[in-house]
């Protein structure tokens, strides 16, 4: 005879069959084969170049030296960790200076790039919306070492642009290559003009899909241009906004070493701002062949990073719940 399970008791469910898992795998490769095989080179790609590398992490534990190689070097423990905390004030004013400056760069840059997308989507020229982006995009190309003789030639002391012009309308010349916290609105401006035209091609690109029922509706209740801008569009940018920014915030302890290379030359004199975490590795560690330390550096950045993408995320769940990565 059967027996009936007793009321309330749970019921067991069998387990699925593993003949019909892998049937089951076999089906989805068929029916997605053409997009598993359009995502194996990203896959691959992704593999090679930020998997495997990941082995090298034990450079970090290690005193290396180029007779041993990564595995044969000897171990070294913490001591890399510590080199660079030892001068705990060089390590507090270049910690500062990364977040000091990405968090400028992130604020001021996610602005410019909002409100050019906002104004393009305000204006009907097609053919001007085309020309208008592919002069903001253009910079987003130039190498930072070209726009740092740009810079040159205008900031120079005695044969730059502004001094000139200083000079001939009776002003004092300015020492901009002396001026460490001068530099930081100088390259805050640099990372605007070179990165806000790209920022704001991925907003504009958001912002036609949304509905068009919206703003006809609005139009119809009698909504002007500014309350249409302030209440559908920037709402509908805020999930993008949100999510560029934990993007972000994840290399928020690292620097772009090209750029402070390129338009400072790295110039004792504006070290005070512009000695970022990854300035100061080149500086103490690359030179000199540790690169022990330097791989402990880049550990340090990463899983600080890794942190604060946790941190944001969480804040964003807050928020909303489908802007939150994961």
């Amino acid at each position: 005879m059967i027996q009936e399970a007793a009321p309330g008791a749970p019921v067991r469910q069998s387990p699925v069959p593993k003949t019909s898992r892998t049937g089951s795998l076999r089906k989805t490769l068929k029916r997605d084969s053409s997009l598993y095989l359009l995502a194996l080179p990203g896959i691959i790609i992704l593999i090679l170049f930020a998997y495997l590398p990941m082995s090298g992490l034990i450079l970090v534990f290690k005193n290396y030296n180029f007779n041993d190689g990564i595995f044969g070097s000897p171990w070294a423990g913490f001591s890399n960790f510590e080199f660079f905390f030892s001068s705990m004030e060089d390590a507090l004013r270049a910690t500062r200076n990364t977040v000091m400056l990405n968090v400028l760069y992130m604020l001021t840059g996610t602005f410019c790039s909002v409100a050019i997308a906002v104004i393009l989507n305000e204006l009907r020229s097609k053919w001007f919306i085309k020309v208008t982006q592919s002069v903001m995009f253009f910079p987003y190309f130039i190498s930072w070492i070209i726009i740092g003789a740009i810079l040159f030639s205008l900031l120079d002391y005695d044969k730059g642009i502004f001094n000139q012009l200083f000079q001939a309308l009776g002003l004092s010349q300015m020492d901009w290559y002396s001026s460490p916290w001068l530099f930081v609105i100088i390259l805050v401006l640099a990372n605007i003009w070179k990165s806000a035209g790209y920022g704001a091609i991925i907003y504009y690109a958001v912002l036609q899909g949304i509905d068009t029922s919206y703003y006809e509706a609005a139009k119809i209740d009698g909504a002007s241009r500014w309350q249409i801008i302030t209440k559908i569009t920037v709402p509908m940018l805020i999930p993008s906004i949100i999510l560029m920014t934990l993007l972000g915030i994840g290399g928020m302890l690292k620097g772009d070493l090209s750029m402070i290379m390129g338009v400072t030359f790295l110039n004792p004199l504006l070290l005070p701002t512009t000695d970022i975490i990854d300035v100061y590795v080149y500086r103490t560690a690359i030179r000199s062949g540790e690169f022990g330390f330097a791989s402990a550096i880049t550990l340090y950045q990463s899983v600080f990073g890794f942190i604060l993408v946790l941190l944001a995320n969480k804040l964003a769940g807050w928020y909303d719940k489908d802007s939150k990565l994961f």
